[in-house]
């Protein structure tokens, strides 16, 4: 089973396995913390750049780590399988990159922010799937039936912007709003043709 992963989609694969890895070693390492969190301040002032992309390779709990893992798991591996691993990752670690700018913009001067975990990664690559496949149904707590992807992507984005805007709960929304916005642009970059088949597939399914 793991064999087949790795053939057929190496990249997620990797990426799943080391993101795990790296997470649970933290856990019972702080000192990694340190030297991997997202530390705006410093990156502005071009230090320790390269935690834009080790951020992503580390959460703050257990349920942090499920959460993105999970949500990994049911996108990552079929939109691989679909896109091809080259273009899977540049939508990742693009994803990645990008997701945390704004977030180095607006605390650059905030020594004691701080940043971690894959969610602005994820974010791109579930509104990349969404592209491809608009129509499927996901199940999204708290709601008690399943929704298209398409209608779950626009009620996240507004989500994402209006708690990006408002909220005090320690939860990095810019890098989720981000995340989506770069995983929909990095797409229809890489993959022509896709804003059609996602508008025909809409208008399919009412007659259109």
């Amino acid at each position: 089973m793991i064999q087949e992963y790795l053939i057929n989609t190496p990249v997620a694969s990797l990426i799943f396995i080391f993101t795990l890895v790296t997470s649970i070693y933290a856990f019972n390492d702080s000192s990694l913390y340190g030297k991997f969190m997202l530390h705006p301040y410093s990156v502005y002032r071009r230090s320790n750049v390269y935690t834009l992309l080790t951020s992503g390779l580390i959460h703050g709990s257990w349920m942090h780590l499920a959460f993105n893992m999970f949500t990994f798991y049911f996108f990552a591996f079929s939109l691989e399988a679909t896109v091809g691993s080259l273009r899977f990752g540049l939508i990742y670690f693009i994803g990645l990159i990008l997701s945390d700018i704004p977030s180095v913009i607006k605390h650059k001067d905030d020594y004691h922010y701080h940043s971690l975990g894959a969610s602005g990664a994820i974010s791109a690559v579930l509104f990349s799937y969404i592209l491809f496949y608009p129509l499927n149904t996901l199940m999204i707590f708290p709601l008690p039936i399943p929704i298209w992807a398409a209608l779950f992507g626009v009620l996240y984005l507004v989500y994402s912007y209006y708690m990006s805007k408002s909220s005090r709960d320690n939860i990095n929304h810019d890098a989720h709003l981000f995340g989506a916005i770069t995983g929909i642009v990095i797409t229809i970059l890489v993959v022509p043709g896709i804003v059609p088949h996602f508008i025909e597939t809409i208008t399919a399914r009412f007659g259109g």
